[in-house]
Formats: structure tokens, sequence, C-alpha cells
């Protein structure tokens, strides 16, 4: 029981600080840990994953809408097209053989965190209001659309493609950017927890106890941080976090 804690508090931090700081899915980091170190079945795992996301990501985005960075209008636009297109992604993946790209979220979480390292995002809430609310309602639809369905067709990247996307096409500055992703990816993954559970029954009750716990903590931590740092130190905050989760993930894959 006290490795099994262990291994779900560590899992929830990285889970938690990615959460807290841009936004990531905390199935991209709690899956692989439990799999690898507890020997939790793949689907399983997915679901406590997400499941661990969903208050984590509630939280975080609370602290972010009460600092005035989260875009509810257009983040409710995308959630909706991110969650129709997902199932047409899902769909158009069962009818391709073998089709998979389990590495795609881990390699996005190491390349992304070195992004914001060697090249920040510095755009202010001035230049970003100055878009008309039409254009934004149509980049939110197009956006989400992409995102949907290729996460639906490789079953991973949700949180780090929706920040990509917010930051360089949408032209959001970076703490409203992560509000709006963990906005969405609260609808998200409690879509997804809930079919995973309806699908393969309820999971280990300690490990979701501890996982959403753990996730849930680190997450609020980050999130109070991160709406009260400077643009410049939150860029390398999360581009140090992304980049070490990146190569903390691919270790643990190497060992699986």
């Amino acid at each position: 029981m006290i490795y099994k804690l262990i291994i779900c508090f560590l899992a929830g931090i990285g889970a938690g600080l990615g959460t807290g700081f841009a936004g990531m899915s905390a199935a991209a980091v709690i899956s692989p840990m439990l799999i690898t170190f507890l020997g939790v079945p793949a689907y399983e795992a997915v679901g406590i994953a997400l499941a661990s996301d969903v208050l984590a990501s509630a939280v975080s985005a609370y602290t972010y809408g009460k600092n005035k960075n989260l875009d509810i209008r257009n983040g409710l636009v995308m959630m909706v097209t991110v969650l129709l297109f997902t199932l047409m992604g899902s769909w158009a993946a069962s009818k391709v053989p073998n089709t998979t790209m389990g590495s795609f979220s881990v390699f996005m979480t190491l390349l992304l965190g070195i992004k914001f390292i060697v090249k920040p995002v510095m755009t202010t809430k001035e230049s970003m209001n100055r878009v008309s609310g039409r254009k934004r309602i149509i980049q939110s639809v197009i956006s989400g659309s992409v995102v949907g369905f290729i996460c639906g067709f490789v079953g991973a990247g949700g949180g780090m493609m929706m920040l990509l996307i917010l930051t360089s096409v949408l032209g959001y500055e970076l703490k409203t950017a992560v509000g709006t992703s963990v906005f969405i990816m609260t609808f998200t993954a409690l879509t997804g927890s809930a079919s995973h559970f309806a699908i393969g029954g309820m999971p280990d009750l300690w490990c979701l106890l501890f996982c959403v716990a753990s996730t849930l903590l680190w997450a609020r931590i980050a999130a109070k941080f991160a709406n009260k740092a400077s643009a410049v130190t939150l860029n390398r905050a999360t581009g140090v976090v992304l980049a070490v989760l990146g190569v903390a993930i691919l270790t643990v894959n190497f060992i699986k």
C-alpha cells in the first residue's frame, strides 16, 4: 500500500504541475506510471488519469478565471468542436489498421517545453483582444476541429495541442491560453473518464483516490504560482516543467 501511495503521489506531482502550468492532460504522466510501476491495465490506467484530470483541470480553470485569465465564450465553442471531432477521429481510426501513435503526446510535451524556453510567448492581452469576436469564433471552430480529430485519431496530445494552437495560431497570451485549455480539458476529461468507467467498470479505488488527491493538490499550487508570475517567469517555468516531464515519461516508457 505504501509503494502504491508513493507511485500515485509522484505521478500526481507531474500531472498536477503539467496541468496547472500548461493545461497538460494528466493521462500523459499518470498512465505510464501506473502501467509501468503498478502493473495497472492500460485501459484502467487511462480512466484513472482522466478522472484525476477532472478536478485538477477544474480547480486550475477556477484559479485562472478568478484572475481574469480565461476566455469562456471561445473556450465553450472550441470544447464543443473538440468533443465532436474527437468522436469523428476515433471512428476514422477504427477504419485504419494498426494506426497508433502512443508516443505522440510525449514528444509534443518535450518539444513544446523546449519551445517555451527558447522562444517564449510574449503576446499581451491588449494585442490578443484586438482580434474581432467573429474571427475568434471561426478560429476556435477550426482549431477545435483539428485538435479533436487528431486526438480521436491518435488517442493523445489534447492538452498540449490546445496550448500550442491557442498561443501560436489564435494568438493568446500564455496565461489566458492555459486557463482556456484547462477549462476545456475539464469537460473532455469528464466525458472520457465516465466512458472508461462505464465500459471497463470501476478501477482500483486506492489508486484512483491517491492520484486524484495528489494531482489536485499540485495543480492548485502550480495554477496559483502561474497566475502571480510574470510572463517571462511563467514561460520559463512552463518550459522547464514540460521538458522535464517529457524526458521523465520517455524514460518510463523505455523502462516499460
